[in-house]
């Protein structure tokens, strides 16, 4: 037993469940949470808004598998965070949100209290894998017991649960102790069996894998040379199988040129993706017949439904369907007609893309092969979501599904928090930086070695293009920035704007062992880049 309050013991209770690091911002509602933070190992930091807590915490989770947990207030601190919490969840990423809550006797009756929600709970439960409210302090182990067995043993997925000021200031008559946690199921024999017949027969089949199939990479690669496939990546799933490798078309599913591989197969195994619209921009893939593999059995009812389904984690699935199958040779000139396919999307790159590649080319030879690159939604993050080769998992990093602008700069922080060994770069554009610009004094105030590449348009580039494309006036796309040099050292942080290639590569060396973050900024009409 123990003589903490709830909030105190919220907070031994995350640390006794693996806990190491929270992001938030105090406020009068979470001081008996913070009263707990100074009692624990746990180490705090401190964002400058909720939403950049939000995506510390989910570049935290991306880098780790770890679930990332944030800290916000009641009221403004869970709507400031809302949007990061929908971002993890269409990206499947771990993330606990803990926040407080008005009294337990004022909820829901609308008497003006300070940070007044009429219901939480209704504000996140549509991001969520599930919102509770604690009504009594028993309640509080369970449910974070439930968050943790959640993210053990389903698809991963933000939680939050909400805590009364009353609950909080309660004594914790509970012990402070993990309860085991659930594993992640297995694989059915029977389907096991059906989808083995499917593969064995198939004579042109092709694999899609997506972020479900990360720890999952030896199986799958043993799979594709095996029944000879070539092998699609989602961006979640860039780096699964080395973009080297002769079967991998890394992540070109937007290609009409993979695309109509794909449609020339006679069997599709998709693995731990639930094809979506943001991996392909089409409507509706035309795919035939299909064997799917997913932790999330809702996906089985999706707009793709298969043949034989196998409800399970990836990596066990696959290792099951290689014990029964038969050997195959791979079919002669298969890793050519990749080569081919590769080939003719290089030969479509249009000259936008052709500035992108080369920056990139040069970002690729100058950072470590291990880095983790988090980008934003940008036109060059779109150009490396297709091109970038990405040789391992958890490499490649971009909002892809809820599509959040301001994302790469605070995720990128929680990721370098998370793993301060691995190099970290965060790929942003310039209106995109203007949403999360605030969390350079975070960075800064950490003295963490990032790099920050900026790639600046002078504007909403790729909206302003949709725009000219579809005759559109031009409309809210050009805003007049700032000077990001003068403010990035305003910040704390260093700053470069690089006059060549080689420029650019020394900046990216130096940032990854400077004492404080680095923005490089790149203009897209610089000249070293025609």
């Amino acid at each position: 037993m123990t003589e903490r309050n709830c909030g105190e013991a919220a907070i031994a209770l995350l640390e006794a469940y693996g806990v190491d690091t929270v992001f938030g911002i105090p406020g009068v509602h979470t001081l008996d949470l913070y009263r707990g933070l100074a009692r624990s190992r746990i180490r705090h930091v401190l964002a400058r808004h909720e939403q950049g807590a939000g995506f510390m915490a989910d570049g935290y989770a991306r880098v780790t598998g770890r679930p990332g947990v944030v800290l916000p207030i009641t009221g403004p601190g869970v709507t400031n965070a809302a949007t990061a919490i929908g971002q993890a969840y269409s990206d499947s990423v771990p993330m606990l949100v803990l926040s407080s809550e008005n009294p337990t006797k004022d909820l829901g009756l609308g008497r003006g209290r300070l940070h007044e929600i009429t219901s939480q709970e209704r504000v996140t439960a549509p991001l969520c894998a599930f919102s509770a409210t604690v009504r009594r302090p028993e309640e509080i182990p369970a449910l974070i017991h439930r968050a943790f067995a959640h993210f053990a043993s389903a698809r991963p997925r933000p939680v939050h649960i909400s805590v009364p000021l009353d609950v909080l200031a309660a004594p914790a008559a509970f012990a402070i102790e993990a309860r085991p946690l659930p594993s992640r199921p297995q694989p059915d024999q029977d389907a096991l069996a059906r989808a083995t017949k499917l593969l064995d027969t198939a004579e042109r089949p092709a694999i899609i894998a997506g972020g479900g199939a990360v720890g999952a990479e030896e199986p799958l690669r043993t799979l594709a040379e095996r029944i000879g496939a070539p092998v699609v990546l989602t961006v979640a799933g860039k780096g699964l199988l080395p973009e080297t490798h002769p079967l991998c078309l890394g992540g070109t599913l937007a290609s009409p040129d993979t695309q109509a591989l794909l449609g020339m197969a006679d069997l599709i195994l998709a693995v731990g993706t639930e094809l979506a619209e943001t991996d392909w921009w089409m409507e509706d893939l035309p795919l035939g017949r299909l064997i799917r593999i997913d932790i999330d059995e809702k996906q089985m009812a999706g707009a793709y439904p298969a043949e034989e389904e196998i409800v399970a984690d990836a990596a066990p699935a696959l290792a099951a369907l290689l014990d029964r199958l038969g050997r195959r040779n791979r079919p002669g000139g298969l890793a050519e007609k990749v080569a081919a396919v590769r080939s003719r999307i290089a030969s479509g790159t249009s000259a936008l893309r052709r500035k992108h590649l080369v920056l990139l080319e040069t970002v690729r030879k100058a950072v470590p092969e291990e880095t983790a690159i988090l980008t934003d939604m940008t036109q060059i993050a779109y150009s490396g979501n297709a091109r970038y080769p990405s040789t391992r998992p958890r490499s490649w990093h971009h909002p892809n599904g809820f599509g959040t602008l301001g994302w790469s700069l605070p995720a990128a922080i929680g990721a370098k928090l998370a793993r301060p060994d691995l190099p970290v770069l965060s790929i942003i554009g310039d209106a995109g930086i203007l949403f999360s610009i605030q969390e350079l004094s975070t960075a800064a105030n950490l003295h963490l070695s990032l790099p920050i590449l900026l790639w600046n348009n002078d504007g909403l580039g790729q909206i302003r293009d949709d725009m000219i494309e579809r005759k559109i006036p031009v409309i809210g796309v050009s805003p007049e920035n700032p000077d990001y040099q003068l403010l990035a050292t305003a910040f704390g942080c260093r700053a470069v704007r690089p006059g060549s290639l080689g420029e650019v590569a020394e900046a990216l060396k130096l940032a990854l062992l400077a004492d404080r973050p680095t923005v490089i900024e790149v203009r897209q009409d610089a000249a070293f880049l025609s």
